[in-house]
């Protein structure tokens, strides 16, 4: 029988009381590696309790000082580097070297927020009046929880994590309930850098776990990633509720290809933005927008890239794409192919069921890569999540550009091009939060915002950078008058 892992709150392991578990599945092999115990209300609310016990201490700690524990912290994530790694291959099914460049996305961030006593500095005015001076100063906003996906175990929890902690706030952390042990391994090392008790926790579950964040009072802030109508309930219930949240949804990430592009290297990077981690990513592309004369090129040269790529174990020497999450997530994504040939779509490359020898049980989709799917079909608006990209060829620059803009999401577009006008257009016009030139994921920075619109992102302030500490901040303006007569008292 699986291990049943345990939760961290107030500074030590503890068992769950949970009566349910899931068990969380090896997507390469079918293996069960642990159990995740599937816990409710009670549970969040100890976390809770321990963080607001916490709270008081930790605010006054000098923003310095609190640096210090995540530059402990950013040291033992490199000394564990691979064995993290490793863990987040066994579970999530991506390649190692995919693990690995996820981890130092997470290190990045950590870096990046061991910066607050810079990034925590507020302003102010001398003279807005005759005697008097106002200033702003940030001030951290309590309690907060991260609901992380199972996509990226490591980075996309220290997308909020760090900053969080950082501004002054206590956390519960409630990972993915399909992939919590890269969690389980990066809170031992929060253990070891030797956060005071009940200043970082961690919670498993499902649903239940996430609708008790989302209720109790003493929850202050919320940050979420997962799909659109998750984000969206999160977003709603989180507000409802007088928290602030920010939630990261869905994407249908367009690629726009022009004709004085380099289609070799245009279909190396967009094959890599597709295929890479299996197309479980936010900013995987997933529609390719050949404009004109590059339409014939690219989609013979993508399909031959698609047909030549490696799928199999992550853990394997040579294999450049591993399985989707889930054997769900695999009849999920093989429907939505077979609807998109009902709907009219040729395929060009079928990764429907492939034979990966050894490796029967695993829950693998071959890079598929579908063409002349209909205006206005179910599947060609649909975030497929998958190795699936479609191509949609148009005549001119701005009818993709319309293509772009007419989508419900707004999370990333990409342009190839040799054109400097062009690409200027495209930065300008395009209607999304992450765009790319001659890159096929543009993924921000860790001193960037992670940026989205329309029905990619819920909330005003994105994760990283100056946007996470203004969202795990709340200002407050003083403004000061200091008579003469009164100094001369003393």
């Amino acid at each position: 029988m699986a291990v049943k892992l345990t939760n961290f709150i107030n500074g030590h392991w503890q068992e769950s009381a949970a009566s349910e578990a899931l068990d969380v599945i090896n997507p390469a092999t079918g293996e069960a590696l642990a159990a995740t115990p599937l816990c409710g209300a009670s549970e969040v609310a100890a976390a809770a309790d321990a963080a607001t016990q916490a709270y008081p201490a930790w605010r006054r700690t000098p923003p310095n000082d609190r640096a210090q524990f995540l530059y402990k912290l950013k040291a033992l994530l490199e000394r564990d580097f691979d064995d993290i790694a490793r863990t987040t291959t066994l579970e999530c099914g991506k390649t190692l070297a995919e693990s690995r460049g996820e981890l130092q996305r997470a290190i990045e961030n950590v870096e990046v927020a061991c910066g607050v006593p810079i990034l925590l500095q507020g302003y102010n005015s001398e003279d807005i009046a005759p005697g008097i001076d106002e200033l702003m100063i940030r001030q951290p906003v309590g309690i907060a929880a991260i609901i992380c996906p199972f996509n990226f175990p490591a980075m996309i929890p220290m997308w909020f994590l760090p900053y969080a902690l950082a501004c002054g706030n206590t956390c519960i952390v409630k990972p993915s309930e399909k992939v919590p042990m890269t969690m389980q391994a990066l809170f031992r090392l929060i253990e070891e850098a030797g956060f005071p008790k009940g200043v970082v926790n961690l919670v498993n579950g499902s649903r239940d776990a996430v609708d008790a964040i989302l209720d109790h009072p003493a929850i202050r802030a919320v940050s979420f990633v997962g799909s659109t109508p998750v984000a969206r309930y999160v977003y709603s219930r989180a507000t409802a509720n007088g928290k602030r949240a920010q939630c990261q949804g869905g994407a249908k990430n367009p690629i726009i290809v022009l004709p004085d592009a380099d289609i070799e290297m245009t279909v190396r990077i967009v094959a890599d933005s597709s295929f890479g981690c299996a197309g479980q990513r936010c900013l995987a592309s997933s529609v390719a927008i050949p404009v004109g004369d590059a339409a014939q090129e690219f989609s013979a040269v993508f399909a031959e890239a698609a047909r030549s790529r490696v799928v199999g174990s992550g853990l394997d020497e040579g294999v450049e794409m591993g399985p989707v999450i889930s054997h769900d997530s695999k009849a999920r994504i093989e429907s939505l192919i077979a609807k998109a040939a009902a709907e009219g779509a040729e395929i060009l490359v079928d990764g429907r069921s492939p034979r990966i020898s050894g490796y029967e049980a695993g829950s693998f989709v071959g890079p598929t890569v579908l063409s002349g799917l209909p205006a206005g079909s179910e599947v060609g608006a649909t975030e497929i999540f998958g190795p699936v990209l479609t191509i949609h060829p148009v005549e001119t620059i701005d009818d993709a550009i319309g293509y772009v803009n007419r989508a419900a999401y707004g999370n990333m577009a990409c342009l190839f091009t040799s054109s400097g006008a062009a690409a200027r257009k495209f930065r300008y016009e395009a209607e999304v939060g992450n765009v790319g030139i001659n890159v096929g994921v543009a993924a921000p920075m860790a001193y960037f915002p992670f940026s989205g619109w329309k029905d990619s992102f819920f909330g005003d302030l994105h994760a990283q950078g100056r946007h996470g500490i203004e969202f795990y901040t709340q200002t407050k303006v003083v403004v000061e008058r200091w008579p003469d007569h009164w100094s001369r008292k003393f």
